[in-house]
């Protein structure tokens, strides 16, 4: 599921879910990705308006594969944490009921 091309998916953890409650979303972004284009997508796909634009790249864990000395290193990826607009919001989580 890639959004568009700098904005892969959300991503949705307990972290970032707290973090919502300020006014902040994490995305999973495109590596060659610019904080300006990440705004201008998120601002065009969720209608909001961005304030500010954090982004990180995070290294790739390595994992052993099996009960084998092998592992395997995944690529490194780029979060980008948004900040919204003060009493906007965009809907990723489920509500309560």
């Amino acid at each position: 599921m890639r959004l568009s091309k700098s904005i892969i998916k959300p991503i949705i953890t307990e972290k970032s879910y707290d973090h919502a409650s300020y006014g902040k979303y994490v995305f999973k972004a495109a590596l060659k990705a610019s904080k300006g284009s990440i705004r201008n997508e998120i601002e065009d796909i969720y209608g909001v308006d961005v304030v500010e634009v954090k982004t990180a790249i995070m290294p790739g864990k390595s994992s052993r594969i099996g009960k084998t000395r092998l592992f395997s290193k995944p690529s490194r990826w780029k979060k980008a944490v948004v900040k919204l607009k003060e009493g906007q919001s965009i809907d990723l989580f489920p509500k309560d009921k």
